[in-house]
């Protein structure tokens, strides 16, 4: 990655000095920062949903302008002459802000010429672009058709027609597979070379980890700026693996993070991974056996350490769950040649697992591989074309209706109803799922408490914070106490601390004998999973456990391989057998 070293004493390309903005009677969305952003390097502006970080992005652009304080980018002022910062720079809004209904050349034509860039230059433009994107064989699909990674590409050639000075990226890698990350990633790189500032935004703390410098904002203040090795060393000596232990590692994990001095933990494969407080060592539990080793920290670990630790291990939403009984091993969930074609392309092709009682199991693979088509057939929401799948002993073609109701359902994006008030929508799904009177209004009460929805009862869906939304997608999701969930990205965009009470709850769940079906494009998330089916192109190509799947990489070249660089060899491995 190229270091903002050899940048010289060149002045900064933006300048903040105690930047404040508030909305209404709120408490501040940025609160007096300070901080620079240079050219030839990436700097990430790093914190949770509702941190500030769009808020900044926006007056950096002088879409905004700050009730306090200075912003000067390439020189100019925000006050003074934003229309000349806007001119030299490009930036990519957090939503996808192109044209779905638009093809790829139509979204570049059109903002070709809201950016003014001359008609004999465009064909040069567009051709590097889409050498650089890799997109030049799509310029004809609509942009509403193409996967999550192939859009974030789209937005960044859209943002990169009149080549900027600055780049400031809202939050690129949202909903994006590790392997279009790593595209993404590439490209950005690429463009710092050449000597370009570029401000990346995000909530993923592995991308945090590969910036050259930091801003890490929660709750509109500045907690630290500088390199990502400076935040990590604050928690040196303090991280630690426990593999070999023995039972169920979620229930180990809950009581581990209960004990004193247990800054923060989460599970690896058949290990827990703890950040303790200086100067202590991982706990012993009555009866447990294993070994404990220091590992080297992460940016997330300082992270979780610098806002005070996670939320626990005890989750109230599992402590209320009634426990589904042992069932002689007989699957809860079943894939059977499950395949789902539309016209001539095949999205998904005989696809086939079980799950039992009590366990996660993981649906990975890049976009557009198949995941959410498999997910949908087993949710009885679409009809597959061949195969079978059968919930809870439903079958899916037969029965829908009774499998939907032992389910519990968690769409890829919010899926509730943003008219809804908070308090309206648990009203609703819980009459859905047939919930009524005093049983209703037990579980509505229970949901309210234990995600603390009482301020926020009668606020719009559509208006909550992410983090808050996900929790109500989830409390509708597990009203009637179902006894599969299926949770389709359910943590995509939110920070780590609403992540880790969210896997909270859901290891509880899975003690007290909930299955559950996830994707994810978090690689630390699929860690979790007990077994995992990796999909691309629509077929299953890796079927095992996290350490087993890293065990299947692993090698001179990467003898300690992390999920994400075996979810990468393994579809790079599938693509190079496919080309033999």
């Amino acid at each position: 990655m190229t270091s903002g070293a050899d940048t010289g004493a060149a002045a900064p390309f933006v300048r903040l000095a105690a930047v404040s903005k508030r909305f209404g009677a709120a408490p501040p969305a940025l609160d007096s920062i300070d901080g620079v952003i240079e050219g030839g390097r990436i700097t990430g502006l790093v914190g949770p949903d509702g941190a500030g970080k769009t808020t900044l992005i926006r007056l950096i652009t002088g879409l905004m302008l700050p009730d306090e304080g200075t912003v000067e980018v390439l020189g100019y002022g925000t006050r003074k002459d934003p229309a000349s910062i806007q001119a030299a720079i490009g930036y990519m809004p957090q939503r996808f802000g192109l044209y779905e209904d638009l093809s790829v050349q139509e979204n570049l034509d059109l903002y070709a010429d809201l950016r003014g860039l001359p008609l004999a230059e465009r064909g040069r433009t567009f051709a590097e672009l889409l050498e650089f994107t890799d997109l030049a064989r799509f310029t004809t699909r609509l942009a509403g058709k193409l996967s999550g990674g192939m859009k974030q590409k789209l937005g960044l050639a859209c943002a990169l027609l009149r080549k900027p000075r600055l780049l400031l990226l809202d939050e690129p890698g949202v909903g994006v597979d590790p392997i279009s990350r790593r595209d993404l990633w590439k490209m950005v790189e690429n463009l710092t070379a050449e000597g370009i500032g570029v401000l990346w935004s995000t909530a993923y703390l592995d991308e945090a980890e590969a910036c050259d410098h930091v801003l890490l904002l929660n709750q509109g203040r500045l907690l630290f700026a500088g390199s990502p090795p400076e935040m990590t060393g604050r928690v040196k000596d303090r991280v630690f693996r426990l593999s070999g232990t023995t039972g169920r590692r979620r229930e180990r994990l809950a009581r581990l993070l209960d004990k004193d001095g247990v800054v923060d933990g989460v599970i690896q494969g058949e290990a827990i991974r703890l950040v303790m407080k200086q100067g202590l060592t991982p706990p012993l539990l009555e009866g447990s056996s294993g070994s404990a080793t220091a590992t080297p920290p992460r940016f997330e670990d300082a992270f979780v350490d610098m806002l005070g630790g996670g939320p626990g291990g005890r989750s109230r939403l599992a402590e209320t769950q009634r426990q589904f009984a042992a069932d002689g091993g007989r699957p809860v969930i079943e894939a059977r040649g499950l395949t789902k074609r539309f016209g001539d392309f095949t999205a998904a092709d005989n696809i086939t697992f079980d799950i039992p009682r009590g366990e996660i199991f993981g649906l990975l693979g890049p976009n557009g591989a198949g995941k959410s088509t498999t997910f949908k057939m087993l949710c009885g929401l679409l009809k597959p074309t061949a195969g079978e799948g059968r919930v809870a002993g439903f079958d899916l073609r037969r029965d829908a209706a009774e499998a939907r109701n032992r389910l519990g359902y968690m769409a890829q994006k919010f899926s509730l109803y943003g008219d809804l008030s908070v308090l309206q929508n648990l009203n609703f799904f819980a009459g859905v799922y047939g919930l009524s009177g005093a049983r209703k209004r037990e579980r509505i009460g229970l949901m309210t408490e234990i995600f603390d929805f009482g301020t926020i009862h009668d606020m719009s869906a559509k208006d909550l914070p992410l983090g808050l939304k996900q929790r109500l997608a989830l409390a509708c999701a597990v009203l009637h106490e179902p006894e599969v969930l299926f949770l389709d990205e359910p943590t995509s965009g939110v920070d780590p601390i609403t992540r880790r009470e969210f896997w909270t709850h859901i290891n509880g769940l899975v003690e007290k004998g909930v299955t559950v079906l996830v994707t994810t494009h978090f690689m630390d998330e699929a860690e979790y999973c007990d077994r995992i089916s990796l999909i691309y192109r629509g077929r299953s190509i890796a079927l095992g456990s996290p350490d087993e799947m890293k065990a299947r990489v692993a090698g001179m070249d990467l003898p300690d391989p992390t999920m994400e660089d075996a979810f990468i060899a393994l579809v790079q491995g599938s693509e190079a057998k496919e080309a033999a």
